[in-house]
């Protein structure tokens, strides 16, 4: 049986009306193209990290962008277009107890960021830092060898200690003060007497420009 053209059009309709449809609902990522130059792709930041109520210290740190995607979508009230980034992370990290100097530590790591970033700059993060090491200092502390007691220099000792972070943030584009962020953070050293350290802190800082963008 032979169906005429009339009827075999009226039956592929529905098809073509789909089609355009989800065409016109979502609309795919595209790459952005990125900037050549190391301080155009790189923002620096500064800040506090700490517990508040029992070490509290300074951070000093790096992002480096390695790619950048904006996807936008149609919603009721018009499109919405987000910017996700994956950066490259480094922190250079001092917290101590300033009254009695207890628990006083350098923390070094290296990892990745994901950030989400809407049409208003609000942000949103997940880092991830597997390469972290953290090096605890003691207060005086003294060994006993033989009839002697000698101080020990630089008391301590060095962990494992890698980190997770979820964080909001501003972004201010065109400035170079860049934006702000505040940031969860959990870290785990190890090994810790018989297992390992599980510690919470937060950070509140800073990035920006060495620069200021054009």
């Amino acid at each position: 049986m032979r169906l005429k053209p009339s009827l075999l059009l009226l039956f592929l309709c529905p098809f073509f009306n789909t089609g355009y449809g989800q065409e016109t609902t979502k609309k795919e990522a595209t790459n952005t193209q990125l900037p050549q130059h190391f301080f155009d792709r790189t923002e620096f930041k500064v800040g506090y990290t700490g517990t508040i109520f029992w070490a509290n210290g300074l951070n000093l740190g790096a992002e480096y962008l390695l790619k950048e995607k904006r996807k936008t979508k149609d919603r009721k009230r018009g499109e919405r277009t987000n910017t996700h980034q994956f950066l490259l992370n480094g922190n250079l990290a001092f917290t101590t107890n300033f009254a009695n100097k207890t628990d006083t530590g350098l923390l070094t790591n290296v990892g990745l960021i994901w950030r989400r970033t809407n049409k208003k700059g609000k942000q949103f993060s997940i880092a991830v830092n597997p390469l972290g090491y953290y090096r605890s200092f003691l207060p005086k502390t003294y060994e006993v060898n033989g009839d002697a007691v000698d101080k020990v220099f630089l008391p301590g000792r060095g962990y494992y200690a890698p980190s997770l972070s979820v964080g909001i943030g501003k972004q201010r584009k065109g400035k170079r003060l860049t934006g702000r962020y505040l940031n969860v953070n959990f870290m785990l050293r190890t090994p810790y007497n018989a297992g390992a350290l599980p510690s919470f802190s937060l950070q509140y800082g800073f990035r920006f420009h060495l620069k200021k963008k054009k």
